[in-house]
């Protein structure tokens, strides 16, 4: 696992399969999003017609982030998800040709979280379906042999988890030591360049600190509903948190749970087109326990 570990795309794969996404409904929004931000998740629910009655649809290329009975999530590059339903008639190419699978077994054995995918769809009324998964055997090798050290992986960090607490005890009072925000646009969750850039900033600096933890928590500005927003500043946490993980190097175990607040606690004013855009932030506190602090 330590070897395989320091590809980019393996530690991408293993953040899908470490997660737990789930299928759900949209929330509807008035803070627009477009298809450069826009991926929040949406349930099919109408009856999928047969393949001889849907029209060619767009190619997916991305990565499996999500699996339900009968759909994939698909992630691409740029953050985008998209909805995908396996039909019968769904084929499976690896790259030393089709898999000879019934469709509910390649959906449970082979389309596995974290696998990079390029898919040829079919659309209906009701959503995208897909007509074949195209994937590299090697890359299907490796997401199947990260499925199976996940098991270690996890008992290893809940044995750091556990060290870490038994240091903190129940001292539920932190002293602030920085606090870090990176901005959003509207309706976004994708993090801009300088942002990703200031969040290492903020790793470095608390990992030059002995017992440091960091919360992370996400807010909007009021645009929108209470319902949509709620969600905009979870899903702005996670992003944020993946990218100090995955690419800043910070522990999980050092991390406290993220939250989102919405457009709760304001820093600045929202009846302005200035104050909005400060307030499309995420905060990233560094913490050390008051019982722990100067240790």
């Amino acid at each position: 696992m330590g070897a395989v570990s320091k590809s980019p795309k393996i530690l991408l794969m293993l953040a899908m399969l470490a997660g737990t996404a789930t299928m759900g409904v949209a929330a509807q929004s008035q803070e627009p999003q477009d298809a450069s931000g826009g991926d929040v998740m949406a349930t099919v629910t109408a009856q999928i017609p047969p393949a001889s009655e849907m029209t060619k649809g767009p190619k997916v290329e991305g990565i499996i982030s999500a699996r339900s009975e009968g759909r994939i999530q698909v992630t691409t590059a740029d953050g985008n998800n998209t909805i995908l339903s396996i039909i019968p008639e769904t084929r499976v190419k690896g790259s030393g040709g089709f898999l000879g699978l019934a469709s509910s077994k390649l959906a449970a054995d082979s389309l596995l979280n974290g696998l990079p995918v390029t898919v040829d769809t079919l659309q209906w009324s009701g959503g995208l379906a897909a007509s074949q998964v195209s994937l590299k055997n090697k890359d299907l090798r490796t997401a199947s042999m990260i499925r199976t050290g996940t098991d270690q992986r996890f008992a290893e960090q809940t044995a750091a988890t556990d060290a870490l607490r038994s240091r903190v005890g129940d001292i539920d009072q932190y002293n602030v030591k920085g606090t870090t925000n990176v901005n959003f646009d509207t309706g976004k969750a994708v993090l801009s360049e300088q942002a990703k850039a200031d969040l290492c900033t903020a790793a470095n600096q608390a990992n030059g600190m002995d017992n440091a933890l960091l919360l992370v928590v996400g807010y909007t500005d009021s645009t929108g509903s209470q319902e949509f927003n709620q969600e905009l500043s979870e899903k702005r946490a996670s992003r944020v948190v993946n990218h100090l993980q995955q690419a800043c190097g910070w522990k999980p175990y050092r991390m406290l749970t993220p939250t989102g607040m919405a457009e709760a606690d304001p820093a600045a004013d929202n009846t302005t087109p200035e104050g909005k855009a400060q307030n499309r932030r995420v905060a990233v506190n560094i913490l050390v326990s008051k019982g722990l602090d100067g240790l």
